[in-house]
C-alpha cells in the first residue's frame, strides 16, 4: 500500500461504485481498450522514467495500445487490472508473441498472429486467410484502420427484409468454451495472487455491431423507419450476446468485480440517435442484457459511450449501467459539475479525468495538473468516481504531462489518510 493507505485496490474500487468513499479515489490505467495509452507513448513514457527492463507489449493492434506494466501500474497508483492481459503467468494460454518495430522505429511485440506486410509506400497493411486487405496503418500513421472485407459492402448492406437476417452465420460471433476457460483461469489467478479490482470486457454492442452490419447512414434509417427490420436485426444480436454473457458470468461471477460493454451512442454535439428513438429500439436490449449480469452476480455494469450522452444518461441509468467511460468532458453538455449534480448519485463516472483532446496533448505539465485537480475535486465526493483520463493516451502526448495527470489524480483523490 501506498502512503496513508488503508484499503485494499479492490476494496477502493468496489466502495467508489457503491457511492461510498474509499481511502482516495481508485486510479484506472488500461483495464479496457479505452483506458490506455498508445506504444508509442508508452515507450516514450518508459524512457523518460528511466524504466529499462520489460517489454512494450502492443496487445490491442488496432489502436496499437501496450499493455502497462507493473511497475509502471505501482508508479501511478493504478488499482484494476484487465483479467485477459498477458504480462501475468496462467498457465498455457495458446498465445505467443514475437518481436515487431513501432512507427516511431521503438522494439515492440506483437501478437504471433499478426502479420502485417510493407504496403510499398511507407505503411503496412494486414489480409485475412483469402488475401484480402482488411486492415491498414499509411505512412505517417499511428493505427491501423479497418478496410471493408465485403468488396465495399458490409456483410448485411443489401438485405431488404427481416427473413433475410437469418442468412447470416450469426453463430460464427458466439464465445467458445476454450476462451471462456482460459480467461476464467486468468481471472482466478488474479483474485487470487492480487488485490487488484479486475475487469473483463465482452466487447458486446448493439448499435456499434448494426452500423458494422449494415453502414452508418442504413442502420440510422433502419432505427427510425424499418423498425421491423431493425428489430430481427437486435434479435439476433441479443441472442449472440446473451449467449456469450451467460457464460462469462458463469465463469467469472466469482472472480471479476467490473463486466464491460460498449457502445458509442454521442457525437460531439450530443447523442446520435434522439432519446426517444434509443427508447424504443436499443434501450430494452441493453436492458435485457445488463440485467442479466445483475441477476446472476454481483458485477457492476461498465458502459463505454462516447461523445454527448447526456440526453442519455438517465435510460442509461434505467437499463443497469452501474458505471460510465469515457465520460467525455469536452463534448456539449458533458461539464463535470452538471454531471455530478445531476447523475453523481445514481451512476459511477469512470473517466473524465483529463481531457485528451484539448488538454493532455497540448498544456504544460503545471496546467495537466490544474485541470486533474478541478476534475477530481468536482467528482470525488460522496464516491462514485474512478479516475482515468478520457480515452487513450495518444502517441505524442509528452510524457512528462503523462506523469503530471496521474501525480496530481492521486495527491488530490484522498479523502482520508491511515
Amino acid at each position: 500500500m501506498g502512503s496513508g493507505e488503508w484499503m485494499s485496490r479492490r476494496e477502493r474500487v468496489l466502495a467508489a461504485l457503491r457511492h461510498e468513499e474509499p481511502d482516495r479515489v481508485p486510479i484506472d490505467l488500461g483495464a479496457m481498450a479505452s483506458t490506455g495509452i498508445h506504444a508509442v507513448a508508452y515507450a516514450a513514457l518508459k524512457r523518460y522514467l528511466g524504466l529499462k527492463g520489460g517489454v512494450v507489449r502492443v496487445y490491442d493492434t488496432g489502436q496499437v495500445l501496450a499493455e502497462p506494466e507493473r511497475e509502471v501500474l505501482e508508479l501511478f497508483h493504478v488499482d484494476v487490472l484487465d483479467v485477459t492481459r498477458s504480462l501475468e503467468p496462467c498457465g498455457p494460454d495458446g498465445r505467443r508473441w514475437k518481436p515487431w518495430v513501432l512507427p516511431d522505429g521503438t522494439p515492440c511485440e506483437v501478437p504471433e498472429w499478426f502479420n502485417p506486410e510493407p504496403d510499398g509506400q511507407g505503411g503496412w497493411v494486414l489480409r485475412d486467410a483469402s488475401g484480402r486487405v482488411v486492415s491498414r496503418m499509411p505512412s505517417g500513421g499511428y493505427y491501423f484502420g479497418g478496410v471493408d472485407s465485403w468488396h465495399g459492402k458490409p456483410p448485411l448492406a443489401n438485405i431488404k427484409s427481416p427473413e433475410e437476417v437469418d442468412d447470416y452465420n450469426w453463430d460464427a460471433h458466439k464465445v467458445g468454451d476454450a476462451y471462456v476457460e482460459w480467461v476464467r483461469r486468468k481471472a482466478e489467478h488474479l483474485y487470487r495472487t492480487t488485490d487488484y479490482a479486475l475487469m473483463f470486457s465482452t466487447y458486446a454492442s448493439f448499435h456499434e455491431w448494426g452500423q458494422g452490419l449494415r453502414g452508418w447512414s442504413t442502420w440510422l434509417v433502419d432505427l427510425t423507419f424499418r423498425r421491423s427490420l431493425a428489430s430481427k436485426i437486435l434479435d439476433r444480436m441479443l441472442e449472440v450476446h446473451l449467449h456469450n454473457v451467460r457464460k462469462y458470468v458463469e465463469a467469472l461471477k466469482e472472480y471479476v468485480q467490473v463486466i464491460e460493454f460498449g457502445d458509442d451512442l454521442g457525437t460531439q454535439i450530443g447523442p446520435q440517435i434522439p432519446p426517444k428513438v434509443y427508447r424504443e429500439t436499443l434501450k430494452p436490449y441493453h436492458e435485457e442484457l445488463f440485467q442479466y449480469v445483475k441477476k446472476h452476480s454481483k458485477m457492476f455494469v461498465f458502459l463505454h459511450s462516447c461523445g454527448s450522452i447526456y440526453a442519455l444518461i438517465p435510460d442509461l441509468i434505467d437499463a443497469g449501467v452501474d458505471a460510465l467511460n469515457p465520460v467525455q468532458i469536452s463534448a456539449k453538455d458533458m461539464e463535470p459539475e452538471r454531471l455530478k449534480r445531476e447523475f453523481g448519485e445514481q451512476v459511477a463516472f469512470w473517466g473524465g479525468g483529463c481531457d485528451t483532446q484539448r488538454v493532455l496533448p497540448f498544456a504544460k505539465p503545471s496546467e495537466v495538473a490544474e485541470h486533474v485537480k478541478r476534475n477530481v475535486e468536482v467528482f470525488k465526493p460522496g464516491g462514485g468516481f474512478v479516475f482515468v483520463q478520457v480515452h487513450n493516451i495518444q502517441p505524442h502526448v509528452p510524457p512528462e504531462n503523462i506523469v503530471a495527470m496521474f501525480k496530481a489524480a492521486y495527491e488530490h483523490g484522498w479523502y482520508r489518510r491511515a
